[in-house]
Parts: structure tokens; C-alpha cells; sequence
């Protein structure tokens, strides 16, 4: 459907390292890259694309504005899922659990989703995708296939951290229940850490630090406001916060597609 070649790299994922990169603007992995700065990943400006409104044929509908039509991918964490969607309308979702193998699955799952909606690659927007912290080679996938989706279509390119993929894919009833910590695996000891208010703004830069860390970091920062902690990891930060008061974990909060797509439209 796009055009984009098979891509390489460890066909089986096998010896997958951790990207140490843990802001798009580091100097690993998903260099240069932020939310919102497709600048980091395409080689040139692209003008800016009204959207317009497709009939059942796929076909534009001239002078009709519509939802922007957004493809998310994530591939930075454990496994890797696809989502489609036409503003906050999902048209079409799949995900892998497996630990390895991204490379052979996600542009197949890209095809299908978009098959399945019934949608041309040309009326893609928007590519979001994350850009760690995560596995380095799923970061490389994803950044892959979503560079070269965009080069095929003209759509335009959007990075989100995975921290800012949970914030986003955190339910609404959130809002307001006071500080969130997310903590993502690193797979080694430390955990990936990022602290945003009840609004979702973050408060600091990601960070790396020792679980046993924690809670004197918490308290520093937000005494003993009440915490929701969210993200793949959330189980292990938690089990070493459990002397604070008010403090809950977001179950099924890991990084997904869903997440960057809500992080997209924000």
C-alpha cells in the first residue's frame, strides 16, 4: 500500500539493547526529535495539508473539512500495536505482545488496519510514533516505518515519548485526582521516571533512577500530594512508594498506539 521497502534490522529481534535516550532531544537513539517537530525526522519542510472529508470510494471531497486522519504506531516497548483513526475516531487497531519479531510485523499490521478501514495511504495526515524510552530497536522500527510512510504519503511526522503516550492514554476520570507518576521499564534496575500535575503537564524532564529512590524523590517535590503512578512499570515503582499516603496505580497503562494518537491530537 505505501511503497516503503522491507526494512532490516535483526530479523528475529534478537540481542535487543535498551535506548538509553530518555527526551527526544538527547543525543541516542531518537535524536533531535520532539512532539510535535516533524523537523527532527524529515529531511525537508513538507506545507501544511487541509484536511478534507473522503467518500466511500476514497475519493476527496473538495471544500468538506474533516478530522485530520491520524496513523499512531508503537514499537519502543514490549511488543507493538497500530491504530487509525479520524480525529478521536477509531477506525481501525491492532496490537502484538511479542517481545521480538517488530521488524517482520508492524508494517503488515500498518496494511491491515488501513485496509480494514477502507482507507488509501493518501488519506494519511498524520503519522505519530513513539520515540522511547524503549528497546533501541523497536524505537529504530518505529521511527523507520513512520519516516518512510510519511516520505510515501506526505503526511506529516510527530514524535511522542512514551511518557507522554500514558499521560494521554490515561482515562479523562484522571484528571484532577492530583500528581502522576509515570515509570517505564528500563529492563535493567533503574526505572524511567517522569512526574506531571493533575492536568497532565509535565513537571520535570524524564529521568533514570534507583526504585529505592523514589519516594525521597516524591517528597521533595510533592510532599505527600496525592499520587496516581501509571506506565509499564508502574507495579515496581509502586511497591516501593507503599509508606505513602493516597497512592494508586493506572492498571493497563503501558505506552500503546492509542496513547500517541490521543498525545497527537492534544
Amino acid at each position: 500500500m505505501f511503497g516503503v521497502s522491507e526494512f532490516d534490522g535483526n530479523p528475529k529481534g534478537r540481542h535487543r539493547e535498551h535506548a538509553s535516550s530518555l527526551h527526544p532531544r538527547g543525543d541516542r537513539g531518537a535524536s533531535g526529535i520532539k512532539r510535535g517537530d516533524e523537523g527532527g525526522l524529515l529531511e525537508a519542510k513538507r506545507a501544511s495539508r487541509e484536511p478534507r472529508r473522503l467518500d466511500r470510494n476514497g475519493n476527496y471531497v473538495t471544500g468538506v473539512p474533516r478530522d485530520p486522519v491520524v496513523l499512531a504506531l508503537d514499537s519502543a516497548g514490549l511488543g507493538c500495536s497500530v491504530m487509525v483513526a479520524s480525529g478521536e475516531t477509531v477506525l481501525g487497531a491492532q496490537s502484538d505482545t511479542a517481545m521480538h519479531g517488530q521488524a517482520e510485523i508492524l508494517l503488515p499490521m500498518v496494511d491491515s488496519v488501513m485496509r480494514g478501514a477502507g482507507l488509501p495511504a493518501s488519506a494519511l495526515d498524520i503519522i505519530g510514533v513513539t520515540v522511547g524510552p524503549g528497546s533501541f530497536t523497536g524505537i529504530r522500527i518505529g521511527l523507520a516505518a513512520a519516516r518512510g510512510i510519511a516520505l510515501a504519503t506526505g503526511a506529516r511526522l510527530v514524535g511522542v515519548t512514551g511518557f507522554e503516550a500514558v499521560a494521554a492514554g490515561l482515562a479523562r476520570s484522571s484528571l484532577g485526582v492530583g500528581f502522576i507518576l509515570i515509570a517505564l521499564e528500563s529492563r535493567r534496575a533503574d526505572l524511567y521516571v517522569q512526574l506531571f500535575d493533575h492536568a497532565h503537564i509535565a513537571l520535570e524532564d524524564p529521568t533514570a533512577t534507583m526504585p529505592a529512590a523514589l519516594n525521597e524523590r516524591l517528597t521533595r517535590i510533592i510532599g505527600a500530594a496525592p499520587l496516581l503512578v501509571a506506565g509499564d512499570a508502574a507495579q515496581r515503582a509502586a511497591s516501593t512508594l507503599s509508606q505513602r499516603p493516597d497512592t494508586m496505580v493506572a492498571a493497563g497503562s503501558a505506552p500503546d498506539a492509542a496513547g500517541v494518537l490521543r498525545a497527537v491530537l492534544r
